[in-house]
């Protein structure tokens, strides 16, 4: 039996208070699941983290793209996941090599340039567009939503141009 994931969701800053507390909670999980080739690296981000999971009284685990899938595969346990990545594309990585999530929260993407406004916390890229609309297109749920209990923004099929021109 593979781990159940509950949600997965694209959040630059990873765990804070929203994402190790209020999401966990609501999600009834076990484990955090970090997905980010640079966090991997980096003990004193996974510090901080670690001490928001232990505050929402949850395991959290650290993971390159590449360790998830080998681990997630191979993987014989009930445990309920929640992932947190930081950008689109990894989760578009992880659909194409057979993961499958039920859902598809799409939290904070800060302002960049060459991104834009899709709402007042998520600003996206051409690629990014891309590859929501090929998430979109192979069945996915893909949602907008703050913290558990506000109002849920589902996200179709975007135009890059339309957004761009906004």
């Amino acid at each position: 039996m593979s781990p159940k994931i509950q949600l997965i969701r694209v959040d630059n800053r990873l765990v804070h208070g929203q994402t190790g507390v209020t999401w966990s909670n609501s999600l009834a999980i076990d484990t955090i699941v970090v997905i980010d080739d640079e966090t991997v690296g980096n003990i004193f981000s996974q510090k901080l983290m670690t001490s928001i999971a232990k505050a929402g009284n949850v395991n959290i685990a650290f993971y390159s793209i590449e360790e998830f899938i080998t681990v997630y595969n191979k993987a014989n346990s009930d445990n309920k996941l929640f992932l947190l990545v930081k950008s689109i594309q990894v989760v578009r990585i992880l659909f194409e090599r057979g993961i499958r999530f039920p859902k598809i929260n799409i939290g904070n993407i800060h302002y960049e340039r060459g991104r834009y406004s899709l709402t007042k916390k998520i600003y996206l890229t051409k690629q990014d567009v891309e590859d929501l609309n090929f998430l979109n297109e192979n069945d996915n749920y893909i949602f907008y939503q703050d913290v558990p209990g506000t109002m849920i923004e589902k996200i179709n099929l975007l135009d890059f141009d339309k957004l761009r021109s906004r």
